[in-house]
């Protein structure tokens, strides 16, 4: 069993998950004065059992690096995985001085690109086994994310540099994040990324229009749920045609990935679903239902 978990930040992201491993990853950080000392102390509590933390930075955006001094200072990150750049703004926050001199740290940072390896991100050894995290993207010698890491460097966007990252539990579920990719992107890049059918994608971008997920990609991830972010509505994509859950309307977000399942549970308890399959889960509050994981394999059986 495994815990997935995204917190409702308002516009942004922050997710972590507890393996089924001796890992425990966070995914982006936006906390404040107000709410950092809830979500630390969560953070704090749910890794306490386990021998390595890493966090993933998708990319240099404040709403995706809010609060990172608050964290660390908390809660020390010795594993900082990040995609290389040398990202500049005119709004020098103290989130991103603390998320460069994170990145700058040979001790700590980590450079993720396409099919990196490492203990225990995707490795395992005698100490420890993997956590199931693999990086999809960047491609560092792909023409269009170069283009996309000089507008970065040069005080632009940072948002096409973003990390794939796809997490799989063994024999169970698996999970994609895009970080803010957007769609002319992803467009451009679809024949350079492996996909393969996921089972849970986090919407490109909070669920904006501007990252919707092409058709290009959906084809080959096929999910069976898209989370869409806390954008505003009248900015997000809706995926017609797929099973979704809103943020907005869901607040935060715990799937409890237990071998071919998902069981999902909201922080709104006014939050229901009738689509979703009741398997009478209760590990923690206002459950809304279940997923049976599908596979490539199940698929062709169900087909035959």
């Amino acid at each position: 069993m495994s815990i997935v978990k995204s917190f409702a930040v308002g516009n942004g992201d922050m997710f972590y998950i507890v393996h089924n491993s001796d890992n425990f990853t966070i995914i982006d950080c936006n906390v404040n004065s107000e709410t950092a000392v809830e979500r630390i102390d969560e953070l704090k509590l749910k890794s306490q059992h386990k021998g390595i933390t890493r966090f993933i930075s998708t990319h240099p955006d404040q709403d995706h690096l809010g609060g990172i001094e608050l964290l660390d200072g908390a809660m020390p990150i010795a594993n900082f995985y990040v995609v290389k750049n040398q990202a500049i703004k005119s709004d020098d926050t103290e989130s991103f001085k603390h998320y460069c001199k994170l990145r700058d740290d040979p001790a700590k940072a980590f450079y993720v690109y396409k099919g990196c390896t490492r203990k225990w991100m995707n490795q395992t050894d005698d100490t420890r086994g993997s956590s199931g995290v693999n990086i999809l993207w960047p491609d560092v010698n792909n023409p269009d994310f170069k283009d996309a890491l000089e507008v970065c460097n040069e005080g632009g966007s940072p948002n096409n540099i973003s990390a794939v990252v796809r997490y799989a539990l063994e024999g169970g579920a698996t999970v994609m994040w895009l970080g803010d990719l957007e769609t002319d992107f992803m467009e451009e890049i679809a024949d350079h990324i492996v996909l393969e059918k996921t089972t849970i994608v986090f919407a490109s971008h909070h669920g904006r229009a501007s990252g919707k997920i092409p058709d290009s990609w959906l084809e080959k991830l096929d999910p069976q749920i898209i989370v869409i972010g806390e954008a505003p509505s009248r900015h997000l994509h809706y995926y017609t045609g797929y099973k979704t859950i809103t943020q907005n309307r869901a607040g935060d977000i715990t799937m409890e990935l237990v071998e071919n399942k998902v069981h999902f549970y909201v922080s709104k308890p006014e939050y229901k679903r009738s689509d979703l399959k009741d398997e009478g889960a209760d590990t923690f509050d206002n459950y809304i239902g279940s997923i049976e994981v599908e596979t490539e394999y199940t698929l062709e059986r169900a087909a035959a």
